[in-house]
């Protein structure tokens, strides 16, 4: 299934990806434009995000890195807008040094599940390394002190309290208008085939934001690395009051096979109408995903009213 911790499973670019890559760096660093200088004669830090939750971080608080990882697939699961002209690293569990280091960062943005490369890191720039996901502990929290403790290291206090207190009048606004769906617990599922499922506990970015919202988990099982998989479709049905919302498309094969499948419209939430469909989402993102998905949950839950 697809959107697990981005060390797990990863290979290497091939060589002439990697060689191509590091002629267009060179190529990028030579026409680099110094940057603007902010009033007083400062400049921002020209910053370069390994992990794509640092990456929504500084996002939102309006600092956009020089250079990233894997940039299409953050266009498409995080749904945020990033310039043109932002270098892109290659893969998160594979970046690119040679880029990296022409990208010239005053701050490398990472977190615990880069360790291993964490002296690569620093020879280039300080590396500010942040935790989000911890086994069993809530991510929500950790994104929210993510956001200040970059807003403080830029210097820039105030872009981490506008962000978090837009951010909590979004989560309180939602919460109000999602009173009437506390009667039912939510199901968090990503669907890889017709027979098993992905389910997202309290430890996930997904689970935690729910419960900002005052809703309740219909997973309360363990969990690793903030979702249980292979999780058998089966499952399904020891939750019968539960909505399910369904995060992320279902490949075609999937929906062909739940199509013919009887267990899958035997299933209480099927049988009653109360599946949601909720767009692909990253869910090892920081507070912009998280707010997403609060937007997304609650549209979902009011159109099905």
């Amino acid at each position: 299934m697809r959107g697990g911790p981005p060390f797990l499973g990863v290979r290497p670019p091939a060589p002439t990806r990697r060689r191509f890559l590091t002629a267009a760096g060179l190529m990028l660093a030579a026409a680099l434009p110094a940057r603007a200088a902010l009033p007083g004669g400062a400049r921002p830090p020209r910053l370069a995000a390994i992990d794509w939750a640092m990456l929504e971080t500084a996002l939102a608080i309006g600092h956009v890195p020089v250079a990233a990882t894997e940039l299409i697939r953050f266009r498409t699961e995080s749904g945020l807008t990033l310039p043109g002209d932002v270098t892109d690293l290659g893969l998160r569990g594979a970046p690119n040094f040679e880029l990296l280091q022409l990208s010239r960062p005053d701050l490398i943005l990472s977190s615990p599940y880069y360790t291993r490369y964490q002296a690569q890191l620093q020879a280039i720039a300080p590396v500010l390394s942040l935790p989000f996901f911890l086994p069993g502990e809530a991510p929500l929290p950790y994104a929210l002190d993510a956001v200040t403790t970059l807003a403080a290291r830029l210097d820039d206090a105030p872009a981490g309290a506008d962000a978090l207190d837009r951010a909590d009048a979004r989560l309180d606004d939602l919460a109000l208008r999602l009173a009437r769906f506390r009667d039912r617990p939510v199901a968090l599922v990503n669907l890889g085939d017709a027979r098993h499922l992905r389910a997202f506990g309290h430890d996930s970015l997904f689970g935690s934001t729910l419960t900002r919202l005052s809703l309740r988990n219909a997973w309360t099982g363990a969990t690793a690395f903030s979702f249980l998989a292979p999780v058998p479709l089966e499952r399904l049905a020891e939750m019968p009051e539960a909505r399910l919302a369904i995060i992320g498309d279902i490949p075609p094969e999937a929906q062909r096979g739940l199509a013919r499948s009887h267990l899958w419209r035997a299933l209480p939430a099927v049988r009653a109408g109360r599946v949601l469909h909720l767009p692909q989402m990253n869910p090892y993102g920081g507070l912009p995903s998280a707010l997403r998905f609060a937007g997304a949950l609650a549209d979902a839950l009011e159109g099905s009213a």
